[in-house]
């Protein structure tokens, strides 16, 4: 079963939307996935994501006041088949903190959510935390098509 770790800096904003959406695709699909979201940053463990964020997802009908941000692990890299960035530095500190090979190694592959949205490749999602609430929804845009687009890619694999 595939299983898909969102990953931003802090899990507050753009990793807890992607995870949302994603969840909310599969179950409109019927599929069965894993997904969980994570910061590569630790301010916000335990916290739930931004209000803004929350408000933008209940919009859209889902609930994500229960999710609690989380830092990445080094067994993430083994417990998931995915770990999915939303944005290029993440990327690189996902790429940074893989366990190497002595370690255990990692099996997850690594990417950027946008990567699986044709005619977005290598693009970054919006970070809406610095804006006002018209960013929250240009982010829910783009994680909600990166979830479709990596629906498709799944069903292919």
């Amino acid at each position: 079963m595939p299983s898909i770790l969102f990953v931003c800096l802090g899990n507050i904003c753009r990793s807890p939307l992607a995870e949302a959406a994603l969840r909310a695709e599969a179950e409109r699909l019927r599929l069965d996935l894993i997904v969980d979201s994570a910061g590569t940053g630790n301010w916000h463990v335990g916290h739930p994501p931004d209000p803004r964020a929350q408000a933008v997802a209940r919009k859209y009908g889902i609930d994500i006041s229960g999710y609690q941000g989380r830092q990445v692990k080094p067994a993430d890299f083994r417990r998931f088949t995915h770990l999915i960035a939303l944005d290029h530095d993440n990327l690189a500190n996902l790429r940074r903190i893989a366990p190497r090979d002595d370690e255990g190694g990692a099996v997850a592959e690594l990417s950027l959510l946008l990567d699986h949205v044709p005619g977005r490749e290598g693009q970054a999602v919006t970070d809406p935390y610095f804006g006002d609430d018209a960013g929250f929804e240009v982010t829910w845009a783009e994680v909600t098509a990166g979830a479709r687009g990596l629906i498709q890619r799944l069903g292919r694999a």
